[in-house]
């Protein structure tokens, strides 16, 4: 009965959509009341099947398919790097909506599994060495790194365990100032403004990778805050930034002081806004190599960018950054996601895991900042993606079709991630 009530639904759905497509009045381009149903108990069982599926029971890292068997090591057999920072992300949000729930056994079911997520990426990715290029398990482009800056920032927010914090401070200064052992220019381009992505280790740098993508300049910005946050204001080693620095080398320090962490934030920021978005439009662009910027939009760009600005908000009550979320989101919403009015994806492999990232911060932006304006939006995009869920309770990175039999770490990780953080009932 529940697959033809939702099919049926869906029809419906089709034929709104199709009919409003039609007519010149665009602000009923979709009918909201159309939301296939899902309820909190389907969270825990898209999240556990995500984890069932995906998650190496050995090396404790999550598998790049469900074709992989157990024992993955090796780039080719895991997700990317950057990635495995995001299903982290997840697995302590699990933990947060335990707590929520009041439900215990859970709670210490997915402490368990925060845990073995730290444990195992630590081992595969040589001890978070931020300095080591090993070509399998090491460090190679600057976000690749802020992505766990972001993580860490945020379990110790949550858990309060100072390796955490220090992870954070490090990674952050290590892509911020460069390493003291590579000699690379560091990301932050002080002349100038703004993020690079990629490090260059020519002495003196040169222009080759001048790329500077909304990937590591929103990212950082996030980092950023969430470390401000985070950071108790009595915290002593804080108070000032690091004056000894990586192997007692001063011009790499390894923390910034809580008040640089926002000066920092704030500065890119504001050389971000000038130039990777349309304040008209919301389009975050995709990145920017000296006046040529590349307008093309991702789920995941809007997403940090919506992120960075209501982090901002939040600190400094400035209405201009809740403005720009809200501009950012509705791009998304209104043109990103037509004509279906789900979220889109990309044909790119490591595009599934967009979707999670957007989820946490459209999350900040319609809890924290009240935006319930995009809410029916979200749970449309969740409704649709879990009616469409294979035969393993796995989801695809297209929400209008069921996965085959093998599904990437990537795509299978949008709808739990969504799952997790819009409870049914909210």
């Amino acid at each position: 009965m529940k697959n033809y009530i939702t099919a049926i639904m869906l029809i419906i759905g089709a034929i709104y959509t199709n009919a409003c497509n039609k007519s010149d009045n665009k602000e009923y381009v979709l009918d909201y009341d159309i939301v296939p149903p899902y309820t909190n108990a389907d969270a825990w069982i898209a999240y556990d099947a995500f984890n069932q599926n995906l998650f190496d029971s050995q090396t404790h890292v999550y598998k790049v398919n469900t074709d992989t068997e157990e024992g993955a090591n090796t780039k080719a057999t895991i997700g990317a790097v950057w990635t495995q920072a995001i299903y982290w992300d997840m697995a302590m949000n699990a933990y947060k909506r335990a707590g929520a729930e009041k439900n215990a056994e859970k709670q210490a079911k997915y402490k368990t599994l925060v845990n073995q997520i730290y444990q195992g990426c630590n081992d595969h990715y040589v001890n978070f060495d931020w300095h080591n290029q090993d070509p399998q398990n090491g460090w190679f482009i600057y976000d690749d790194i802020m992505w766990w800056t972001i993580s860490f920032s945020r379990a110790y927010g949550i858990f309060k365990d100072t390796k955490y914090l220090t992870l954070a401070d490090e990674s952050f200064c290590r892509v911020w100032h460069g390493s003291y052992s590579l000699k690379d220019r560091g990301s932050y381009d002080k002349e100038n403004g703004g993020m690079f992505w990629k490090w260059n280790n020519s002495n003196p740098p040169d222009n080759s990778d001048n790329g500077k993508m909304s990937c590591i300049n929103f990212p950082a910005v996030v980092a950023a805050v969430t470390l401000y946050n985070n950071i108790d204001p009595a915290d002593a080693q804080h108070k000032t930034d690091d004056k000894t620095g990586f192997n007692g080398d001063p011009d790499y320090p390894r923390w910034h002081s809580r008040d640089t962490y926002l000066k920092n934030a704030k500065e890119i920021y504001e050389w971000a806004v000038n130039n990777l978005f349309d304040k008209n439009t919301g389009n975050v662009a995709d990145s920017r190599h000296g006046n040529s910027v590349d307008w093309n939009a991702t789920l995941y760009n809007q997403g940090t960018f919506i992120g960075a600005s209501c982090l901002l908000y939040k600190v400094t009550g400035q209405q201009e950054y809740l403005d720009n979320a809200i501009a950012a989101a509705n791009y998304a919403m209104n043109t990103m996601s037509a004509p279906l009015y789900i979220f889109p994806y990309g044909n790119g492999e490591e595009q599934g895991i967009y979707t999670a990232i957007f989820a946490q911060y459209m999350n900040m932006l319609i809890y924290d900042c009240g935006q319930t304006q995009f809410l029916k939006w979200v749970t449309r995009t969740i409704g649709y993606g879990w009616s469409h869920r294979n035969d393993r309770n796995l989801t695809g990175k297209d929400y209008t079709k069921a996965p085959g039999s093998t599904v990437s770490c990537y795509d299978a990780s949008g709808i739990p991630a969504l799952m997790l953080l819009f409870p049914a009932d909210k």
